[in-house]
């Protein structure tokens, strides 16, 4: 129900031509779990603390088009092709739905020639900065939107934390999270 709720408001803004397309960008963060549970993992980077990562494809201005939710034991590479598709077709005021960004933005963490190759199979130019040949500061200013909304979430505190057990509750918390910041944009 707050997936729809979520895919309903996103065709709202990109009825209204308001969802700035190009570049895309996609990255994580961590969130730290309370209790096991479904899709928690220890930590790498927590000292083996129990915990969770989600995944975030954000639009150029920052409006979350899609979202997973794995272990924190997942690396980021692994979750970039099912989460490029698990963006719904978003109606447009003009032709048909969309259903993905022209350029995609994403640092280090996804480096590898199967994501690139997965990318440009999907008719997206991926712009991803390469490890040991290309520092990650020309690309930052363009993942910057990224990095916001994953603050806007972590200021949601029902997700800040992971308390649930269940997977799907959790999941739905983050539906309502990225309904709430649609939402702030159908506003404006």
């Amino acid at each position: 129900m707050w997936e729809r709720l979520h895919r309903i408001l996103l065709d709202r803004l990109g009825w209204a031509n308001a969802i700035v397309w190009s570049p895309a960008a996609v990255d994580s963060s961590s969130v730290p779990a309370k209790r096991g549970g479904e899709e928690t993992g220890p930590n790498p980077t927590d000292r083996g603390k129990t915990g969770s990562k989600r995944h975030l494809l954000v639009a150029a201005d920052g409006i979350p088009l899609a979202l997973k939710v794995s272990p924190a034991n997942r690396h980021d590479s692994l979750l970039l092709e099912d989460l490029v598709d698990a963006m719904p077709p978003i109606r447009q005021c003009v032709g048909r739905p969309r259903r993905r960004p022209a350029k995609l933005h994403a640092d280090k963490g996804y480096d590898y020639a199967r994501r690139r190759w997965a990318l440009r199979r999907r008719a997206i130019i991926p712009r991803i900065a390469r490890r040991g040949i290309e520092s990650s500061e020309r690309l930052s200013r363009d993942r910057r939107v990224v990095a916001r909304t994953l603050a806007w979430f972590a200021r949601v505190r029902r997700i800040a934390v992971r308390y649930e057990r269940r997977a799907d509750t959790f999941r739905a918390f983050h539906h309502i999270a990225a309904s709430l910041i649609c939402w702030r944009f159908v506003q404006r």
